[in-house]
């Protein structure tokens, strides 16, 4: 028994619509489906695949779902596979800047943002304190989160630095003080159960194409150099290199090489670069955004394509013809590069650091990294607070129905269980009233 290309391309044009839910949920997904409902792959083999994805940086679950189509079908099934998990969010992403930039500013949309804001507040905060349970286990790597949170938050210290210091500080201790630095919380085989025989099963034998070969290493690498080469030398030849669509590809692929745990590990690096250095868009904007991308299909990260749709839009604003399709551009340009070297690291990676799985060696810089990346998330969600708190700054008055929605999605979150989209809809709802409200006062 085996599963089509076609078939298999239809199901992940599917759940590109619907995973929702950020990555756990996402993953949580692929199993009902992949493992339980479809047995197209063993238990077993898809918490391998799991842990693989979970060492690389960039975004795991379409990572996973890359991984799963390459092993069913080579190349092209990762390739489809894992361009379907993204496509829909790019489309839907798109239009809702597009409603953002055009109709943000109308008074009730803009009181339902004023009502998501204070809920992103919380998601982030809940994000850190979810990280730090799964991943902060001793207190050397709550040593290293608090420092990183310090080094963001006093110093200013960018995130690749903190990433290199903390990976060589893992390196280090994971010679000297392995018993620091042991991964814990991996999704690991203690709860694993057995759903039936699978298409790809426990001893199915790994096959022929997922084998290392150095030709195939050597051709693939080649192709994605080129991937990433083409685009940018188009971009170069047409706009010039201190211009906007060039950095944009230059920072997003920088962004996708140096962000080891998950979208949140993504934010802060993309909201330094974004906000603070190139001043795409403001704090607030950066925000909203992160509100849009919780509320869309696929990857978290996708805000990177809010981040480059506002980028062209608004710099070409003024004098440049219709400013949606340099919009567009922004948003193509930085998811492109932004998954790119995702799909490098699975088609051409998968073979080789399969076999380092498990070394401490490897896992334990990625461990330190790892508890670093509390800290700084930590640091994000404070900045966000700040924000939205005090919209005018520390002269200005407090934002107290703000500090309200954030507590009670806090509780939601943290207390209830409640899902991302449960917490964002009644948060939306809690902005909407009080704008209400506050029409009928006046």
């Amino acid at each position: 028994m085996s599963v089509s290309l076609g078939e298999a391309v239809k199901f992940w044009a599917k759940l590109g619509f619907i995973s929702f839910g950020g990555p756990a949920g996402q993953i949580a997904v692929l199993h009902q489906e992949l493992v339980e409902k479809r047995r197209w792959i063993s238990e077993r083999r898809f918490l391998h695949a799991l842990n693989y994805c979970m060492l690389l940086p960039g975004p795991e679950a379409q990572q996973l779902v890359t991984y799963i189509g390459w092993l069913m079908h080579r190349s092209w099934g990762g390739i489809l596979a894992g361009t379907l998990f993204v496509l829909p969010s790019l489309v839907i992403l798109i239009a809702l800047s597009w409603i953002y930039l055009s109709f943000g500013q109308v008074p009730w949309i803009a009181a339902i943002f004023f009502g998501i804001k204070p809920a992103v507040v919380a998601i982030v905060i809940h994000a850190a304190i979810r990280i730090g349970k799964r991943t902060l286990h001793n207190h050397v790597l709550k040593w290293i989160a608090l420092v990183s949170f310090l080094a963001i938050f006093i110093l200013n210290l960018s995130f690749p630095i903190i990433v290199i210091i903390t990976a060589a500080i893992g390196f280090w201790g994971g010679k000297r003080y392995p018993e620091y630095f042991q991964q814990s919380g991996s999704h690991g085989n203690s709860n694993e159960k057995h759903y039936g025989n699978a298409i790809i099963d426990d001893h199915t034998p790994t096959p022929a194409h997922a084998l290392f070969s150095m030709q195939r290493t050597l051709r693939h690498s080649a192709i994605a150099l080129s991937c990433w080469l083409l685009p940018m030398g188009v971009l170069l030849a047409i706009f010039g290199w201190k211009t906007l669509y060039p950095q944009l590809a230059w920072f997003f692929t920088k962004a996708a090489l140096l962000t080891f745990g998950g979208a949140y590990a993504v934010l802060p690096y993309v909201y330094q670069g974004a906000v603070d250095h190139f001043h795409w868009l403001s704090a607030n904007q950066m925000i909203d955004g992160l509100a849009l991308g919780e509320t869309t299909p696929g990857p978290l990260i996708m805000v990177v394509a809010f981040v480059g749709y506002l980028a062209g839009y608004i710099q070409n604003l003024i004098g440049s013809g219709n400013p949606f399709w340099f919009g567009v551009l922004g948003a193509c340009v930085a998811t492109w590069f932004t998954f790119l070297p995702s799909f490098f690291f699975i088609l051409v990676g998968g073979p080789l650091i399969e076999s380092t799985h498990g070394k401490l060696s490897f896992t334990a810089p990625l461990t330190a990294i790892t508890a670093a990346v509390v800290g700084v998330i930590a640091n994000l969600g404070l900045f966000f607070a700040y924000h939205v708190f005090l919209p005018r700054g520390i002269g200005g008055s407090i934002s107290w129905i703000s500090i309200v929605i954030c507590v009670f999605a806090g509780l939601a979150l943290l207390k209830f269980q409640k899902g991302v989209m449960t917490v964002i809809a009644g948060s939306a709802l809690a902005g909407l009233l009080s704008y209400l409200v506050a029409m009928l006062l006046a």
